[in-house]
């Protein structure tokens, strides 16, 4: 009985999954992050050009 304790303990056969997940939780959080930093800035930008398009004429001559 002790014999089997004992290799449940040592065994490591979880240990790369939990790895995996804290490093999927990282990056995920750092995507959700960098989407709240950059997100509003980039939706600024867009409406900003889709005024300037929007205002533009464009004539064609041939």
């Amino acid at each position: 009985m002790l014999n089997t304790i004992m290799e449940f303990v040592k065994s490591e056969d979880g240990a790369v999954t939990v790895d995996w997940v804290v490093l999927t939780a990282g990056l995920v959080g750092l995507g959700l992050a960098v989407i709240a930093v950059i997100g509003s800035k980039a939706t600024d930008q867009s409406d900003n050009l889709g005024s300037f398009l929007s205002a533009t004429q464009l004539t064609t001559t041939f």
